[in-house]
């Protein structure tokens, strides 16, 4: 008796991508998603002001498993995702906010960054003194900024 199972070999001019399929687009818009529910855990737990480990910790992971959902290496499991939520106090709807369809995931620029770290740290200052003494420099750096960019322009 002959052997009925088919072998399929891939020809030569076929590329990996065609091996694939239609799932190929399907892989690379998952692996946006990945990258775009990654950055906005990574940006809560920043406003937080927790450490990767402490989110880590928090959640019942490792560190390095954290810092690959951070970086949307790996996937996270929608009961993970639902727990991280939690912990970060955020609906899981969260994570999808800004996420347009067919749209790259959008970096978050330094000037972003140091307004997270300068919001995490503002609200970590239990003294009001100290809060309103640093609104108020603040407020006249600003001003200073404007009336320098007036001169400027005139």
């Amino acid at each position: 008796m002959g052997n009925d199972a088919m072998t399929l070999t891939p020809s030569p001019q076929m590329s990996a991508p065609e091996m694939l399929g239609d799932d190929d687009a399907s892989i690379q818009r998952a692996s946006l998603v990945d990258h775009h529910v990654g950055a906005r855990i990574r940006e809560r737990r920043t406003m937080l002001g927790l450490s990767q480990q402490q989110l880590a910790k928090m959640i019942g992971v490792t560190y390095q498993q954290a810092h690959k959902y951070e970086r949307g290496l790996n996937r996270i499991s929608a009961g993970r995702l639902f727990e991280i939520a939690q912990v970060l106090d955020v609906p899981v709807s969260y994570f999808f906010e800004g996420l347009q369809p067919g749209a790259e995931a959008q970096p978050v620029s330094t000037r972003q960054r140091m307004f997270l770290e300068l919001a995490r740290n503002f609200a970590l200052i239990d003294n009001d003194k100290h809060q309103e003494a640093l609104s108020q420099m603040a407020r006249a750096l600003a001003a200073q900024s404007q009336a320098a960019q007036r001169d400027r322009d005139d």
